[in-house]
């Protein structure tokens, strides 16, 4: 019996099991469809947004009313995310991140439940090498313990140099979502700028033009259309946020900025001899003037299109960057990373989902899924090397609508490398889980002793068949609670988990003691 060969990674998944594709949800699921562009510009009213704090090289004289004006350009302070949503259910259980029973992720399964996980006996993370001792198949280069042939492993190992892999550690999350569905609400954006993430240009980013940036819903209990993720997925996106007109053509940034400046101080002077017989009349002013100032201060950051452009940042493309520019130019989902994460790490924005379609990978075969897995490590290590190289901390998160299951057929071809074969839909393989830099070394779990710090590293568990515990923890079998999750999360990196419950007053993850039981890190901020 002939075995089906491996498909690109860009070919459609198309199977007799499911209806032919009629929604844009469902379409990116099958790797049919990859987002349009959109430039977006800012408009009159965005003079007027209300960041946070201030370090331009403005004029002397307008240096105290841009600090008054609040114009921020560095983010907010908080940490900067980004999201992975690997639309169509994608395996992340096991044959990538070890997940385990209740001792953490090297507690582990049964032989039956690692073949669910598409691991055949030879290749189950309990079997030691009897030369060394230890098993071969655990990797624990990224702090986060990962199948030593996972394929996001080796994508991000790729990518990351080894001085930023000593300084990453993560968590992993066994829960259950519905398979191939848009209606899961995984996406964390909104959760993450109501702790305070924000940008200078604009709070969130995403990949497609939805309310929550991605492919996933967002948890409603946060949603804030006044944040709705800026659609960005391409270089051209991401230079597009700023136009500063044709001032640039005729003179020099410098000359552009100071006759912004120069108009800005001629309209104060104007303004302070006129009274608009409104009670209000002081604020209109300070807007306006504000207006002005924060014209010039875009001018002076982002006249020179290098600035925002992430093909031209030499840390992204070229000799020493983290794409070749062959690659880049021949790879869409590198440029929309790269536009993702330039805008994020330098704190553009506060927060941003990357979507990669296609991951809805039961083919048959085991070749299709590694080289699609292959792809999303490569990128999520990108993030985490920009990161390193930005001197920036980073929290990166990995989450699919569902997952497969494998009964045990193996696929012996080069790319299915004797792994079991992706067989079917299988939501109680399900997990999500999150990497952290943190430049100043890898970051500390919780808990006294190892045993308490493997708990801590894994929330949640799994029963020995691989299959979620939906008992083990309040997200184990509710995508609203795995948000919650993560967001006390983001928070304990900071410090402010104690304000957790002001940020999210309907969180249902319960009391102190459970909060504290849910959180991976100690702070690294």
């Amino acid at each position: 019996m002939s075995k089906p060969k491996h498909l690109h990674p860009d070919s459609p998944l198309l199977f007799a099991d499911h209806r032919k594709p009629m929604t844009r949800r469902e379409f990116i699921s099958a790797g049919l469809c990859r987002g349009g562009q959109a430039i977006a510009g800012l408009s009159l009213l965005s003079l007027f947004a209300n960041p946070n704090e201030a370090r331009a090289a403005l004029s002397p004289d307008l240096e105290a009313l841009r600090n008054r004006c609040g114009i921020n350009v560095q983010g907010a302070g908080k940490i900067p995310f980004i999201s992975f949503d690997l639309a169509g259910g994608a395996n992340i259980a096991g044959s990538n991140v070890l997940v385990g029973g209740a001792g953490g992720q090297q507690d582990f399964l049964s032989t039956a439940g690692y073949n669910k996980l598409g691991l055949p006996g030879d290749m189950a993370p309990n079997i030691a090498n009897p030369d060394v001792g230890i098993s071969d198949f655990i990797n624990t280069d990224l702090g986060l313990a990962f199948h030593s042939d996972s394929q996001f492993l080796r994508g991000i190992l790729e990518r990351v140099s080894p001085e930023t892999a000593s300084r990453i550690s993560g968590a992993v999350i066994p829960n259950r979502s519905d398979n191939d569905t848009g209606n899961n609400p995984h996406n964390p954006m909104y959760a993450i700028a109501a702790a305070g993430a924000d940008g200078s240009l604009m709070p969130l980013i995403g990949s497609r033009n939805t309310d929550s940036g991605g492919n996933s819903m967002a948890a409603a209990n946060f949603i804030d259309l006044g944040k709705r993720p800026t659609k960005v997925d391409r270089p051209s996106d991401v230079t597009g946020l700023v136009d500063v007109g044709d001032l640039f053509g005729l003179l020099s940034q410098q000359d552009a900025v100071a006759v912004m400046e120069s108009i800005q101080r001629i309209s104060a002077h104007k303004m302070a001899a006129v009274n608009s017989n409104i009670s209000r009349d002081a604020v209109i002013k300070d807007l306006v003037n504000c207006g002005y100032v924060k014209s010039a201060d875009l001018a002076d950051r982002f006249g020179d299109p290098s600035t925002l452009n992430p093909l031209l940042d030499p840390d992204i493309v070229g000799p020493g960057g983290i794409f070749s520019m062959a690659e880049f130019d021949a790879e869409r989902e590198f440029q929309k990373t790269a536009s993702i994460m330039k805008l994020v790490v330098n704190g553009y924005s506060g927060a941003g989902t990357v979507t990669m379609g296609g991951f809805d990978y039961h083919t048959g075969e085991r070749g299709t899924g590694e080289l699609r897995d292959l792809r999303a490590g490569r990128c999520m290590g990108a993030c985490l090397e920009y990161a390193a190289r930005r001197n920036q901390p980073l929290m990166m998160y990995v989450f699919s609508d569902g997952s497969v299951a494998s009964n045990g057929r193996i696929d012996d071809s080069v790319e299915g490398r004797g792994k079991g074969e992706w067989t079917g839909d299988n939501s109680s393989t399900g997990a999500s889980f999150f990497l952290v830099y943190n430049p100043s070394g890898r970051p500390q779990l919780l808990g006294s002793n190892a045993e308490q710090m493997a708990r801590h590293q894994q929330l949640g568990f799994m029963r020995a068949d691989a299959s979620v515990d939906t008992a083990s923890a309040p997200s184990a079998n509710n995508v609203n609670l795995l948000v919650d999750t993560v967001l006390l999360n983001y928070m304990a990196l900071h410090g402010e988990q104690g304000q957790f419950n002001a940020v999210a007053p309907r969180q249902g993850l319960g009391n102190a003691a459970m909060l504290d039981a849910l959180t991976a890190f100690a702070p690294i901020v």
